[in-house]
């Protein structure tokens, strides 16, 4: 087979990333974008042998763009670099391509807890008007795979939150043959926090750029 590059946003993810990088199939090449994080990630990733560039503006969206633009394989995944998501997964997703131009990983929790409630729930929402829309997904899910070129055709321009649900509408739009498959979701690793569901807060503010994508 040919290689694959696994995009992966980062931000103080440095006590994730051996377990996470570990994980990676044979021919899988990381490629961490360090997304200004302050507990050396960067170094970390480097050298575990991650390729790993930088993106000082913060966003998912920023840092999942700059990632892609820095890939060079054919076929890129993305993954969250938290531990919480099983990356030798990501050849099922890969071989899903052969029917299909994106697919996306719906997330199934290892134990009652993983995923807390507000997240879920603003989850459910957003999936359910995706439905709607003919999009058949029930996760606006952070493990994806896709052609490169594709992907930078399309031309998807948030750089927050709402670069995953983002993506999904264009690639609906432009009659993209989406497929989902069932990917385990477990507790992220010990020393690090999630930036949306670990809070409140974080879902609220992920919730806002939700917002503002569907309403373009």
């Amino acid at each position: 087979m040919n290689d694959v590059d696994v995009v992966l946003p980062c931000l103080d993810e440095a006590a994730a990333l051996p377990q996470v990088l570990a994980a990676l199939p044979a021919r899988y090449r990381a490629i961490v974008v360090d997304n200004g994080s302050t507990d050396g990630s960067a170094e970390v990733a480097a050298a575990l042998g991650a390729k790993v560039v930088h993106e000082p503006r913060r966003g998912y969206g920023a840092a999942v763009h700059t990632g892609l633009e820095a890939a060079t394989a054919d076929v890129v995944c993305f993954a969250d670099a938290d531990g919480s998501l099983d990356l030798a997964e990501l050849p099922m997703l890969v071989d899903g391509l052969g029917g299909a131009d994106l697919t996306v990983g719906r997330r199934v929790p290892s134990r009652p807890g993983v995923w807390p409630w507000h997240a879920r729930a603003g989850n459910a929402l957003i999936s359910s008007l995706l439905r709607r829309k003919g999009l058949p997904v029930r996760d606006i899910a952070p493990l994806r795979a896709a052609q490169r070129q594709a992907l930078l055709d399309l031309g998807v321009t948030d750089r927050a939150f709402g670069y995953p649900l983002e993506l999904l509408i264009r690639a609906q739009r432009a009659g993209w043959r989406v497929a989902e498959f069932d990917v385990s979701y477990r507790e992220r690793a010990k020393g690090t926090k999630s930036k949306v569901s670990g809070s409140l807060k974080g879902t609220l503010r992920a919730a806002r750029d939700f917002g503002r994508v569907l309403s373009r």
